[in-house]
């Protein structure tokens, strides 16, 4: 079953026409998904690929196609109203790939959510993968920017804020022989639309899933809060790691949500609340393939 994609999902991409949606656009198609359509407006009866039809308006794509996730690779600036724009046409799941957009435009996008069957992934995230289970795990789902061909279909589920420690525990895995359900990645900016906690909720009532790694970093509190909802829900094993435990304390590191304050957002808190949750706690990004053949027993 997978969570929020698979084989099936009609994916449109807003901003297929420039040279960085363009490129993953046709790694999505390569993969084998099923990308139905681009937005960019100004370029409406383009066609991307020789095989996908561009649009002015999301409106027109989903109306013409049936697309019900749009994937956003839209620059900063026109990136909220992109979001927007693919609520207000009636899609289940917006992916928010881009970068830098100001906090005050996810303020503004979260208002406008409240109320929509809409779900946001990211800003600022590689995406998701549900792998595929032809040859090489293709077939399946990829929406993002995130490398195919390291997925293995299986029954791990990944959730993580960072892009790039998301591609290493699905490598960790494969290499292991341990498949994935769907690897999401949330993003690391301060105002997202989807949580760890959300995530593991979603994981937990997959019956694929069978055992969980979840990636998180300093700042904030949404790693303490999913330990704790799973310390109450969720018996499937889980692995877990915290990045930027050599963080200097008031320093921003990399994601603009990385950063400690007020004695709040610690590595060590986190670590701490994972491990008396019962999760496995990897001590190194090295580790976290290991950490969860130890949480499985």
């Amino acid at each position: 079953m997978a969570i929020l994609v698979d084989e099936n999902t009609k994916v449109l991409i807003q901003g297929i026409t420039g040279s960085f949606g363009g490129r993953h656009a046709q790694l999505s198609l390569d993969y084998g998904t099923q990308v139905v359509a681009g937005v960019t407006p100004g370029k409406g009866g383009q066609e991307f690929g020789g095989c996908v039809p561009v649009f002015d308006t999301v409106s027109q794509a989903v109306a013409e196609t049936g697309a019900t996730v749009s994937a956003i690779f839209v620059p900063p600036p026109f990136a909220a109203d992109a979001i927007l724009e693919s609520v207000d046409a009636g899609v289940d799941l917006v992916v928010a790939i881009t970068e830098g957009i100001p906090v005050m435009d996810m303020m503004r996008v979260r208002a406008g959510m409240e109320g929509t069957k809409a779900r946001l992934i990211g800003p600022n995230c590689p995406g998701l993968v549900t792998p595929g289970t032809g040859e090489d795990s293709h077939g399946g789902c990829r929406i993002g920017i995130a490398p195919g061909y390291i997925h293995k279909r299986g029954k791990v589920g990944v959730v993580s804020r960072s892009g790039t420690l998301t591609y290493e525990a699905v490598w960790q895995l494969t290499n292991l022989g341990l498949g994935q359900s769907t690897c999401v990645g949330i993003g690391g900016d301060p105002i997202n639309g989807t949580s760890h906690e959300d995530v593991l909720k979603m994981f937990n009532d997959d019956p694929e899933t069978e055992a969980i790694i979840m990636i998180g970093e300093i700042g904030g509190t949404a790693e303490e809060q999913a330990a704790a909802w799973a310390a109450e829900n969720c018996d499937k094993p889980i692995a877990a790691f915290i990045a930027g435990a050599t963080a200097p304390p008031g320093r921003r590191m990399g994601h603009a949500g990385a950063i400690v304050s007020g004695g709040q957002g610690t590595a060590e808190a986190k670590i701490a609340a994972l491990k008396a949750a019962g999760i496995e706690v990897a001590e190194t990004p090295s580790d976290m393939g290991a950490a969860l053949v130890r949480a499985m027993g």
